[in-house]
Order: structure tokens, then sequence, then C-alpha cells
């Protein structure tokens, strides 16, 4: 990884770690999240992905405002380090530890590498 490419990454972890503390005490079910990323092509390439305990907790946030409300918390946690999604619909996505144990075993790795 370039010295740059090192540097954002820093900065992503940073302003998402703010985000997860965050969201840990505002979301029912909520877990962690994480990033994926290419930066050959960033930040077109970016995708967050929240990850909730259950799917019913997960299927709760969609159907309810907070899903807005989170993608806004990290949409202005990457603003303050001059990052814009270009497709925050499609770059910040939801998943449940409950669907990856059902599918991959919990191996995450595996799942997000699809």
């Amino acid at each position: 990884m370039k010295k740059t490419a090192k540097k954002i990454d820093k900065q992503l972890r940073e302003s998402l770690t703010q985000v997860c503390e965050y969201s840990l005490e505002q979301y029912n079910g909520f877990q962690w999240l994480t990033h994926t990323v290419n930066y050959a092509n960033f930040p077109k390439s970016l995708k967050i992905i929240c990850i909730f305990d259950t799917e019913q907790n997960l299927k709760a946030l969609l159907q309810s405002n907070a899903q807005l409300e989170l993608n806004k918390q990290i949409q202005a946690a990457l603003f303050k380090i001059n990052i814009t999604l270009p497709n925050a619909t499609s770059q910040i996505s939801y998943d449940s530890e409950e669907k990856c144990q059902q599918t991959h075993n919990g191996n995450w790795a595996s799942r997000l590498g699809q």
C-alpha cells in the first residue's frame, strides 16, 4: 500500500470508529462496521458495511428512519476528512452476524470478499 493510501486508510479507520462507537449506543442490535476499498479507484470503490446482530434487528432499522440517520452519520464523518461518496446508496450497505453465520459459517473475510 502506498504512503497516500495508508494515510487515507488511517483516517478512514479513525473516522469510522467514531461512527461505530456512536452507533453502538444508538441502534438496537448494531455490532460493528467495516469498509472495503480499492485505492486505485478511490472513492468510488469505497464500501461501508454496517453489521447488526440479527436479521430482525437489521430489518427493524431498515424499515425505520434510523437507516437514513446512520447513513448521514457515516457521510458526515467522511466529509470531515474530505471524502465524499459518489453514490452513498450503493456504497453503504447493511448485513448481520446471523446471516453471515448461516451462509458463510461466520467467515466475514469470505463474505466481504464476494
